[in-house]
């Protein structure tokens, strides 16, 4: 794989946590394969209200999506439609890629050994490196959710917002719940990215980490699925992804949003602990 240029312009030497941190955001950021995963992200809204627009009929009705069969009414609804589309493959997909390529990357690049003779703490690295991932979470879900209510109110009327419960709230008071919705999709991600940094722990060939952690994102699905393992449902850390409902009921009921963060805290500590138990006895030499 050749050398990446960002990464070979950063500091050989980066022994604080916040200079790491903020070294390591500008390396995720400085990456043309970052923004093209973010315009890729920004896409899948862009598209589909293209789609309703030019559609013969105006009406997406029938079918599809939540969300969907309201976005001709207003606009508002195609970043919810976005996200919800997203949620299956391309959010998971995109932090697989990034999460994948935490330790791998920098193995495989050789910067690696070089972090930890600095010196960086095993750990620390561990920390940081999450933290980038977690902060490529949010900024993943944020992109969705701009880009929708952008092309939304572009091409749709918008208004006052209907909620699941029966309710009406302003433009103003969508803007933060839609905020809160990218929060949870966001928070959803956090223990596929703890898993994808375990793997990432695995190898120095950063595309099989990135590929293992999607298919093990496909897989949960799945399994998520089988109603005949229905007792194993609440443990997997997909179990949540499609949860955010309550956010869009007047009052909002932040129950789900407790588990789901509960239940993503548990696989970052169980795959964290995993990560640093394989990394702290890496060869960083070999």
């Amino acid at each position: 794989m050749p050398s990446d240029p960002s990464r070979a312009s950063a500091p050989a030497i980066r022994t604080s946590g916040l200079g790491l941190f903020a070294s390591e955001v500008r390396v995720l950021f400085a990456r043309r394969r970052t923004w093209a995963l973010l315009a890729a992200l920004a896409a899948v809204p862009v598209l589909i209200a293209i789609a309703i627009r030019l559609s013969s009929d105006g009406d997406a009705r029938g079918g599809g999506p939540p969300f969907l069969g309201s976005i001709t009414q207003n606009g508002l609804f195609v970043a919810l439609t976005g996200l919800a589309v997203s949620i299956p493959l391309f959010l998971p997909l995109t932090i697989g890629v990034v999460a994948g390529d935490t330790i791998a990357g920098e193995a495989n690049l050789g910067t690696l050994r070089y972090l930890l003779v600095a010196p960086v703490a095993r750990v620390r690295l561990l920390i940081v490196k999450f933290a980038v991932a977690a902060l490529f979470c949010f900024a993943a879900t944020l992109t969705i959710v701009l880009a929708g209510t952008a092309i939304g109110a572009a091409l749709f009327p918008v208004g006052p917002v209907p909620l699941l419960s029966g309710d009406t709230i302003g433009v103003g008071e969508y803007a933060l719940r839609a905020l809160l919705l990218a929060a949870y999709v966001a928070v959803s991600l956090l223990g596929l990215s703890a898993v994808g940094l375990f793997i990432s722990t695995l190898t120095t060939v950063p595309v099989g980490a990135m590929a293992a952690t999607i298919v093990l994102a496909a897989v949960s699905q799945i399994l998520g699925a089988l109603p005949q393992l229905e007792w194993l449902h609440p443990w997997l850390f997909s179990h949540h992804w499609f949860g955010f409902a309550d956010l869009m009921r007047q009052p909002i009921s932040f129950g789900t949003f407790g588990d789901n963060a509960l239940l993503q805290l548990g696989y970052i500590a169980v795959f964290g602990a995993l990560a640093y138990g394989r990394f702290a006895t890496k060869d960083i030499l070999s």
